[in-house]
């Protein structure tokens, strides 16, 4: 396992946003979280990532637990994180965005080549590579997010929201985006809205309620549980 959570809280004041969460990721697999707005799945992203501290709990990363470790150091160690609403630096170019992506001590070391990786990967941002992030469409803020991401040469992934706020079109290309890392052997945790959608890309999903993990199973397994069908795909 490349990550191993066991009995996770997370408190914000007084109201508990994570109850006893424990969940696993294998290497070279495709984990999805999923569940409604509220649920506490951002939370935990944020959590793993060492933005929140936890109250309780162990977060393993390859058998060192990092939990509240300070998220530079987190990234370091080769977690990535794609951020809900995408997150880009505005007012900066996105050659200059794909730079601050690379100034992880881990990314340092390759960033020419990384910089290459990310144009071949997405072409549309050679072609605006001077271009200000902030003038770019939603789609390609996403893909600059991602590029960044993989500046920091990080070993795991995390996705939160990935296809908040695209069109149809762009939601198969960011979706195809992360089959492909995948299939590269990049693991990779999936929090995205689209419920059905990620339970046909996960190997493993767990359905979160309240902060709690209240389901998990193979993500076709769950894709066709009575339960989730009604709460989650109105069918």
């Amino acid at each position: 396992m490349i990550l191993e959570i066991e009995n996770l809280d997370l408190f914000y004041g007084d109201a508990q946003a994570l109850d006893g969460v424990s969940l696993t990721v294998p290497e070279d697999s495709i984990v999805a979280v999923v569940g409604s707005n509220g649920a506490g799945k951002s939370s935990l992203i944020r959590t793993i990532a060492g933005i929140e501290k936890p109250a309780g709990g162990r977060i393993a990363y390859r058998g060192r637990d990092i939990a509240g470790m300070a998220s530079h150091r987190v990234c370091n160690l080769g977690i990535g994180q794609v951020a809900e609403g995408r997150q880009v630096f505005a007012g900066l170019t996105v050659e200059e965005n794909l730079v601050v992506g690379g100034y992880l001590p881990r990314g340092r070391k390759n960033k020419a080549a990384n910089v290459e990786r990310v144009f071949e990967m997405f072409p549309r941002l050679r072609e605006r590579r001077h271009q200000a992030a902030g003038t770019l469409s939603g789609g390609e803020q996403q893909m600059l997010a991602i590029g960044r991401c993989l500046m920091g040469n990080p070993e795991m992934i995390m996705f939160d929201e990935p296809s908040l706020g695209l069109s149809p079109a762009l939601v198969h290309d960011v979706f195809e985006t992360v089959r492909k890392l995948n299939a590269e052997g990049m693991p990779i945790i999936l929090v995205e809205q689209n419920v059905a959608v990620s339970l046909k890309m996960a190997d493993y999903a767990y359905v979160l309620e309240n902060g709690r993990i209240v389901l998990e199973g193979k993500g076709e397994d769950l894709l066709h549980d009575d339960g989730v069908r009604q709460a989650y795909l109105g069918l």
